[in-house]
């Protein structure tokens, strides 16, 4: 059995429906796995939280060093955080952050990868011209891959 510590500071603590807010709306985060030499590997990303199956999902190429770390090591972290916000008269920002904890898996299904990736590119443009050229051009060539979640933890930090 996977054992995750607890959160130190339970009063910063998100609830979980939080957490899922934050990944929904939020544009990007940093996908971080073991890579070359098993060097930590952190890269900025943008994602799609599917709320079907509860899967963070990215697209990418086909090859390079973070597909690489991938298939060597699947175990996977991602963290996401919030532009913050600034209570009156307080100078500090209050941040939330999610991190995500899981295994990756790769997404063969070619009708699955356009789905999610249309998705995706909801979360940037609402202009349905601009994504069916670029799934029509880059489809083919787009890996999909999935953070399966293993564990989630959420927490508000304040600055000061």
């Amino acid at each position: 059995m996977i054992m995750f510590r607890d959160m130190l500071r339970k009063k910063q603590q998100l609830p979980e429906e939080e957490c899922i807010r934050i990944l929904k709306e939020e544009l990007r985060g940093v996908l971080s796995v073991l890579g070359d030499d098993d060097y930590p590997y952190g890269m900025p990303i943008n994602h799609y939280y599917c709320e079907e199956d509860g899967k963070l999902y990215f697209h990418g190429g086909r090859r390079g060093h973070k597909i690489d770390a991938m298939k060597k090591h699947p175990k996977a972290s991602f963290c996401v955080y919030d532009q913050g916000f600034r209570r009156e008269g307080e100078w500090a920002l209050n941040i939330r952050s999610v991190i995500v904890f899981g295994r990756i898996e790769f997404i063969e299904d070619r009708e699955t990868t356009y789905r999610i990736s249309e998705a995706l590119s909801h979360k940037f443009t609402d202009d349905d011209d601009y994504i069916q050229h670029e799934l029509k051009n880059s489809g083919p060539g787009t890996l999909l891959f999935a953070l399966v979640p293993e564990h989630m933890t959420g927490k508000i930090v304040n600055e000061s």
